[in-house]
């Protein structure tokens, strides 16, 4: 089961960013997306999840078609980049996680409380419950809305540059978490800007380029194919079952 793009093209107005594109991320594993800036790898989550509408082309959820947004929420949880930041508590924002799930009319209940609570416990964060989230560093912040998207509770989890603001400590606890979750049967989409890292934590690695899907395939796979060199003008080796920067192909 997983999520397929196929022959996707879409954009905004007239112009368009990705072209003829298709994937497919499936679950139990974790699937990095990287590329240089301005490539579409943020498009590409905002079309998965409805945000952006294809000009032609299908996405599939587990062989379906999804066409309604909160049948599609139930499914997707989605974390963006540069997340508005409001004045709920912590408790209040990651509780929202659960609003897709919500029938008429529209009352949490203690099934939903619970739930955030133990997605606020295993991010480490349950003291700060009561806190405004604006009161919160960028970090504290990010993890917060990891937390949120845990608590919708969904088949797939789609996260645009998940360790932004996260110092390397957090990072890694981050991971672990999306390595957990990958093992427990969740499909896990990071859009992730650092090669190593995405290398490291993913079972699949999807590069692209100018709207294009360029390789796609295991970590081991991109590096031997000499992709990210041809992509990013940097080399990548693996030594001792760790991925290293090599000198940039401009500088010989």
């Amino acid at each position: 089961m997983a999520i397929s793009v196929s022959g996707v093209s879409c954009g905004y107005g007239k112009k368009t960013v990705l072209f003829d594109f298709s994937a497919s991320f499936e679950k139990g594993q974790i699937t990095c997306i990287t590329g240089p800036n301005g490539c579409g790898k943020s498009t590409l989550l905002k079309t998965v999840v409805g945000s952006v509408v294809p000009f032609s082309g299908k996405i599939f959820v587990d062989d379906a078609l999804v066409s309604k947004p909160v049948e599609r929420a139930k499914k997707i949880a989605f974390l963006p980049q540069g997340k508005e930041v409001s004045d709920m508590t912590v408790f209040e924002t990651v509780l929202h996680g659960r609003f897709p799930h919500l029938s008429f009319p529209r009352v949490y209940c203690e099934k939903d409380r619970k739930k955030a609570f133990l997605c606020l416990e295993s991010m480490g964060l349950s003291r700060l419950c009561d806190s405004p989230v604006s009161t919160l560093s960028g970090g504290m912040r990010q993890k917060v809305y990891i937390a949120m998207a845990l608590c919708q509770d969904t088949e797939y989890i789609l996260l645009d540059e998940p360790t932004t603001y996260l110092d390397i400590s957090n990072v890694f606890e981050l991971f672990d978490t999306i390595k957990k979750l990958a093992q427990s049967g969740k499909g896990i989409v990071l859009v992730l800007h650092d090669l190593v890292t995405a290398l490291q934590f993913s079972d699949r690695v999807l590069v692209m380029n100018e709207g294009r899907n360029v390789f796609f395939g295991s970590p081991d796979d991109i590096v031997e194919a000499g992709v990210i060199k041809d992509v990013f003008g940097v080399g990548i080796s693996k030594r001792d079952g760790s991925y290293f920067y090599e000198r940039s192909a401009k500088n010989g």
